[in-house]
């Protein structure tokens, strides 16, 4: 897609012109162009409490979405003096999110990517390689978002008069303090020929393994310290 820059940077300028920045005196503009063609604006927008006050590309990244969305592909940000300015690193983080890597921000004496402006970013990949469906095939994608958390209950069952191993995955952390509401299942394990294979599928969910063998008592298959009432550790 070309990019006419001195449009963008005109478009930049304009919206400065309209910031409001009465405490630091330094407004900013920002213009994009969007994916599909479309040119978005945004100023900074200060506040009496100066934490709360909103850069240029907060504005933007609202108008992306108020307008029907799409991915930035070219952004120019100018000062007070028209001139190309650099976004801060939460913006950087802002405009990651919606341009990603080769996203170009207008700069001196070349646009940057903003791979080159955010390197070794972190972004929404990095969210698919623990909670995609990618990331561990074995838990159930509606699940993935409760792995590292609850407890597995790993427990000898019987199918077809023969003794196998099972387990379930419970939301529960084992905290006294938890009420039965924030307990529940989460998932029923299958049947297994023994209790290793079964803690093995529960250490793929969360590092809570309790192993209840055939008369009741309980031992510790998880990590580190035994919580209490445990008093002994699961021996494979």
């Amino acid at each position: 897609m070309e990019i006419d820059w001195a449009a963008l940077r005109s478009a930049a300028i304009e919206a400065m012109r309209h910031a409001y920045a009465p405490y630091s005196d330094f407004p900013v503009g920002v213009a994009a162009l969007v994916d599909d063609g479309r040119v978005i604006v945004g100023c900074n927008v200060e506040n009496a409490s100066y934490g709360v006050g909103l850069c240029a590309e907060c504005g933007l990244v609202s108008s992306l979405h108020a307008t029907g969305g799409g991915r930035l592909v070219a952004m120019s940000c100018v000062d007070a003096n028209g001139q190309p300015l650099m976004p801060c690193g939460r913006c950087r983080q802002l405009l990651y999110e919606h341009g990603g890597r080769t996203m170009l921000v207008e700069a001196l004496p070349r646009p940057l990517s903003m791979a080159e402006l955010l390197p070794h970013a972190f972004g929404p990949d990095d969210l698919d390689k623990v909670n995609g469906p990618a990331a561990v095939p074995d838990v159930p994608v509606q699940l993935a978002k409760w792995r590292g958390r609850g407890t597995v209950f790993v427990h000898p069952d019987l199918s077809g008069g023969e003794q196998v191993w099972t387990g379930y995955w419970e939301r529960s952390g084992g905290s006294p303090e938890e009420s039965d509401a924030d307990k529940g299942v989460l998932e029923e394990g299958p049947n297994f020929g023994s209790a290793a294979e079964a803690v093995t599928w529960g250490r793929i969910r969360t590092p809570r393994i309790v192993v209840v063998d055939a008369g009741g008592g309980l031992s510790w298959a998880g990590e580190g310290e035994a919580p209490e009432g445990i008093g002994t550790r699961w021996q494979e």
